[in-house]
């Protein structure tokens, strides 16, 4: 892979080095303020959760009535947003660990959504934090779909990628699942079916699981609501239809925020190479130049799980999502003391260039290659 070389941040180790403590220093002082306040709002954001589904699910059983109907689906596809932006993402990053409450324990919480809690912590928690967009690497970037920089081959799939983007959008659930089976290399032939078998009996498991409950169990539960009044067919149909909307409006929505947080115009690609030694200075600076931010209000912030702060989210994915609305402002003081791109920008322009970026590397070339962050070069035992 032919990388370039550039200079961005620590211009030396000693500058590196303390760049590595300032950061570390902001981390630790929030963990020692963890508590009783990081648990009442978790607890806050699981009540909210439930009370969403209950009332939408509620809503659903009057049928087809358009004011009952659509608020209930709304309420519900909330519902599953927050449960798996807000309280699933970041329960399973150990992140209330703190509490020794098996409700929110990283170990075992468990997720509305078609994708084993297993296969996620791997794929996610794991391989895309400790390999954030390095090339080969970090399967999160393209999900073995898209190509989104020059440093991956084009074929005669790119120029399809758009409506890849929108497929993978709608169904981004069911795409998540079999993430971490690599699908893309058994279907090449790089891997065996027998290899990725026995991940596939734990997905299957969780998807059937899914099903029953969405696609099957409340549906029968409005017809028994609607046999009362004579519509059971009508209700069931209402029901079923709610939960379809429903989640699909989690999966765009939960898509839209993840595309956000690592694809924009302005990320950097990094080179296998570029990570050999790597010193945890230098994770930091990576973490940050493959990170995307989105500026917004308490709203905008609930409903991405906080990854409205996906800088500050990558350099501490231990510490609860909640805290990074304070820690942003230091994290911002840190980049431009070293001079360091924070990027940030409003929901709209950031998805936009997410489009831009992904119409570019659906044709030949394109201008981004992968980096080499030059400060390596000047670490004591490469000097």
């Amino acid at each position: 892979m032919n990388t370039k070389t550039m200079q961005i941040g620590p211009k030396t180790f000693e500058e590196l080095q303390a760049f590595e403590k300032e950061l570390d220093a902001i981390g630790a002082a929030e963990r020692q303020t963890l508590g009783e306040r990081d648990a009442r709002y978790i607890k806050g954001i699981l009540r909210a959760v439930r009370i969403l589904e209950i009332a939408g699910r509620g809503l659903m059983m009057f049928g087809w009535f358009p004011p009952t109907w659509l608020l209930g689906t709304f309420l519900l596809g909330m519902a599953k947003i927050i449960d798996n932006m807000e309280l699933g993402h970041n329960v399973m990053h150990g992140q209330f660990n703190f509490m020794n409450d098996p409700r929110f324990h990283g170990d075992t919480f468990e997720w509305d959504n078609t994708c084993p809690r297993e296969e996620w912590r791997h794929a996610h928690n794991f391989v895309h934090h400790t390999y954030t967009n390095v090339i080969g690497k970090d399967r999160d970037f393209g999900y073995g779909l898209l190509r989104l920089s020059s440093d991956l081959r084009w074929s005669l799939l790119h120029p399809f990628q758009l409506l890849l983007t929108a497929l993978l959008a709608l169904f981004f659930e069911w795409f998540v699942a079999i993430h971490d089976m690599q699908m893309d290399k058994v279907v090449i032939g790089r891997k065996k079916w027998s290899d990725v078998r026995p991940q596939w009996l734990l997905v299957r498991a969780k998807i059937w699981k899914v099903i029953c409950r969405d696609y099957i169990g409340w549906p029968l539960v409005g017809m028994a609501v609607g046999a009362f009044f004579g519509h059971a067919t009508d209700t069931g149909l209402a029901v079923l239809m709610g939960h379809v909307v429903s989640n699909l409006i989690r999966n765009v929505w939960a898509w839209a925020i993840i595309f956000c947080g690592h694809f924009t115009e302005d990320i950097y690609t990094f080179s296998r190479e570029s990570i050999e030694g790597e010193t945890k200075g230098q994770w930091y600076l990576r973490q940050i130049l493959g990170s995307s931010n989105i500026s917004g209000g308490k709203l905008l912030h609930l409903m991405s799980g906080n990854l409205s702060h996906q800088v500050e989210h990558h350099l501490y994915p231990d510490i609860p999502a909640n805290r990074y609305i304070e820690m942003a402002p230091k994290v911002r003081a840190v980049c431009a003391k070293y001079g360091i791109p924070y990027n940030t920008g409003n929901f709209a322009w950031q998805l936009g260039t997410v489009f831009k970026r992904i119409a570019r590397y659906s044709l030949p070339g394109g201008p981004q290659k992968a980096v080499h962050i030059e400060v390596a070069s000047i670490l004591p035992e490469r000097a």
